[in-house]
């Protein structure tokens, strides 16, 4: 009877402790998945903090030096975008005001429309009009609104044959680093008398980074180029077409034709709208 009753205590021990490892190592399988997790969580890095790790990791000489380009391009960029904008300005609503003015006030009511408004075409306008306001005649007033065009041309230019140089630039001293550092690989391969793999893939990661820094800066700053180019252009090409429509409203106030033009204008479309009405 002693011994089925210790039997029984013993099963009974059995049954309460045998649990508890099975616990413990679901427990401790818990606290490793917890601890995985965290893990996972630190590598997992913002674009910033990636972008940061690797600008350190590739030298402060040159990554400084492509880091320099940048910041002097975007400045660049910035201040000849901010130019452009406010040098764009609408033409056609220009030209209506110079033309009103010559019908109602003459040249000095043209010279005082273009000297308060703002923009490289008013300018020009300016010029033309000043050289027929001093009785100088339509050709001198052509020949000044080319030459002041060409000036306005250099001030839409002006700077951006710097920031080609960054251009040019940025991805130059991102190769020379990446030489530079393939060097420095070789030699500690020499000294060392040996090919350790982690010399070597050191020295080719802060070689290749430079590389990728510096494309990287060439293309943000092409991006704004192309950008700042092509509004150059488009400011141009209304400077042009400005420039000759002024021209000819000149000759026709020169000629005395201006107010007459606009009047038989005038009368054509009342005209064309009493066709209209006898019609319906």
């Amino acid at each position: 009877m002693r011994k089925l009753l210790f039997i029984l205590a013993l099963a009974g021990m059995l049954a309460f402790v045998m649990p508890q490892p099975v616990h413990a190592q679901a427990n401790k399988a818990q606290t490793e998945k917890v601890e995985k997790k965290q893990d996972a969580q630190k590598d997992k890095q913002t674009f910033h903090q990636i972008i940061k790790k690797r600008f350190v990791e590739g030298g402060p000489l040159f990554m400084g030096i492509v880091l320099l380009t940048l910041i002097l391009g975007l400045a660049i960029a910035i201040e000849r975008i901010i130019y452009l904008m406010l040098a764009d300005t609408n033409t056609e609503k220009l030209l209506q005001k110079i033309e009103q003015a010559l019908e109602e006030g003459g040249i000095e009511a043209a010279l005082e429309v273009a000297r308060n408004e703002r923009g490289p075409v008013a300018s020009i306008f300016y010029q033309g009009l000043l050289r027929v306001a001093n009785g100088e005649g339509i050709e001198a007033a052509e020949k000044a609104v080319i030459a002041y065009g060409n000036v306005q041309v250099g001030q839409l230019e002006k700077n951006v044959s710097w920031l080609a140089l960054f251009i040019a630039l940025a991805p130059m001293f991102g190769f020379m680093g990446t030489v530079i550092g393939m060097i420095d690989a070789f030699d500690k391969i020499e000294k060392a008398s040996d090919m350790n793999p982690s010399l070597v893939a050191r020295g080719i990661k802060i070689a290749l980074l430079t590389t990728v820094f510096g494309l990287i800066v060439a293309i943000i700053l092409q991006i704004f180029y192309n950008f700042i180019i092509a509004k150059i252009d488009k400011i141009v090409n209304k400077m042009e077409e400005a420039s000759i429509a002024l021209i000819d409203l000149l000759v026709r106030y020169s000629n005395g034709t201006l107010q007459s033009a606009s009047y038989e204008e005038e009368e054509g479309e009342e005209g064309e709208a009493a066709e209209g009405e006898l019609e319906e």
